[in-house]
């Protein structure tokens, strides 16, 4: 099937063609006929599949055909993303699928002047990108109202609902017109998941690609059993033979990410950094600089898991395991983009066993092991209550105390065990961490 079976407008597949884009993935071809018929939309897909498409293209064509100029200080769709890199993604594709065109399109996070923001509204917008609190911020200011919107899109849904934003969509979605077409996209599907797809879509369609929660087959995954006091010698050493090479490495932490980007400058890499504590401009800069390939390691917490489409990353480490287990799925799937190989390379402390036991839970397969032996479950750490944990690996030192060399060699475990709960809540003041 190519855009042409799909009942897109010709303008808008010529558009696509200039583009280099003749051929629809799997989740554009099972979403836009539905979503071109008026229907709601629930997409699972896993990141990296080409959602932004998959909901952009129905609205741009809608839009296009209607013909209707917004009023000012409205926009006609809204598109709702967790993080400023998503949404900055998200921003730019349907500015490269509008081009040519009327239809205006508009950024707003945090992170950026809200006094340009509010001008870029004034006049209204056809399609409004943003993150969560940035929207009530301009909501409170008046420089925007959404009564005449009718099209709204969760992207990354799941991540939303981590980061707390459920209290940020409870106050948009009353605002939003009556009459309206609503879309969600994720690439895991929790219980509140559920919840929410019943609370803003109203007979939908759902659509899946793959199972939710399943890494990119594409994927080499391996795991490193070593203490936590002896990690940053072995990344520097996994990271020193591939130097020529684009690498993510993920840490928990915004403090924990920069000292670690620190220590690796110092080891002689051309590294960067991305958190939460840095503005808007200088992640946009680090970005920048890893996509050209100016720098070759870019350390990041979550805020990079998603959104971020640079093809040629080759590898990912999980310097520090994410505390929601899903979000190893998204972390990973910065690599092997656009049909490359990839590797990820996750780095387990003692007390990160629970961890992994409900990441390899959550994807239904166990991670190979290139190095130790899992630990055991440490005192003071809890089991799970239905009895899962699987085999107490026999190597692990109770202490955490290193080894020799921090890796020794050893068989692999199979741990099990329910999904973990996610973080704590995020205020709105912290929507695009």
């Amino acid at each position: 099937m190519d855009f042409d079976m799909l009942g897109l407008a010709p303008r808008l597949i010529n558009v696509l063609k200039d583009q280099g884009i003749t051929d629809p993935t799997p989740i554009q071809t099972q979403a836009i006929p539905h979503a071109m018929n008026g229907r709601d939309v629930m997409g699972l897909a896993q990141t990296g599949s080409g959602k932004t498409a998959a909901f952009g293209l129905p609205m741009i064509h809608a839009l296009m055909k209607a013909g209707v100029k917004p009023n000012p200080k409205t926009s006609r769709g809204l598109i709702l993303a967790p993080t400023r890199e998503l949404a900055k993604q998200i921003a730019d594709n349907l500015t490269a699928y509008t081009k040519g065109s009327h239809l205006k399109v508009a950024l707003v996070v945090g992170g950026a002047g809200i006094v340009a923001q509010t001008k870029r509204l004034a006049g209204g917008v056809d399609l409004l990108v943003a993150t969560p609190g940035r929207l009530i911020d301009l909501l409170d200011r008046r420089a925007v109202r959404l009564d005449e919107t009718i099209y709204l899109v969760l992207d990354e849904a799941d991540q939303m609902l981590d980061m707390g934003f459920i209290h940020a969509l409870r106050r948009i979605a009353p605002l939003l017109a009556k009459d309206r077409q609503t879309m969600m996209f994720s690439a895991t599907m929790p219980k509140l998941m559920g919840e929410l797809a019943n609370t803003y879509l109203t007979d939908a369609v759902r659509v899946q690609v793959n199972p939710p929660g399943q890494a990119v087959k594409k994927i080499n995954q391996s795991v490193h059993f070593v203490a936590q006091a002896a990690k940053t010698d072995l990344l520097v050493e996994l990271l020193d033979k591939h130097r020529d090479e684009l690498a993510i490495v993920f840490g928990r932490t915004k403090h924990g990410c920069e000292k670690l980007y620190k220590v690796l400058e110092k080891k002689g890499f051309a590294a960067a950094s991305i958190h939460g504590n840095k503005s808007q401009g200088q992640r946009q800069r680090a970005l920048e600089a890893f996509k050209a390939g100016k720098t070759r390691v870019l350390v990041a917490t979550d805020v990079a898991a998603r959104g971020l489409d640079i093809p040629d990353v080759r590898f990912v480490y999980n310097y520090d395991l994410p505390n929601v287990a899903e979000n190893y799925v998204h972390r990973i799937g910065r690599t092997a983009r656009a049909g490359a190989d990839g590797s990820a390379v996750a780095l387990v402390a003692p007390d990160e066993m629970i961890e992994l036991q409900d990441i390899e839970k959550a994807m239904k397969e166990s991670i190979p092991v290139a190095s130790g032996r899992p630990w055991d479950i440490l005192p003071g750490q809890k089991k799970r209550p239905n009895g899962g944990g699987g085999r107490r690996g026999g190597g692990g030192n109770r202490g955490g105390a290193p080894r020799a060399g921090g890796k020794p060699g050893g068989g692999q475990g199979k741990p099990g065990g329910r999904r973990r709960g996610g973080g704590g809540h995020r205020s709105r003041g912290q929507s695009a961490a």
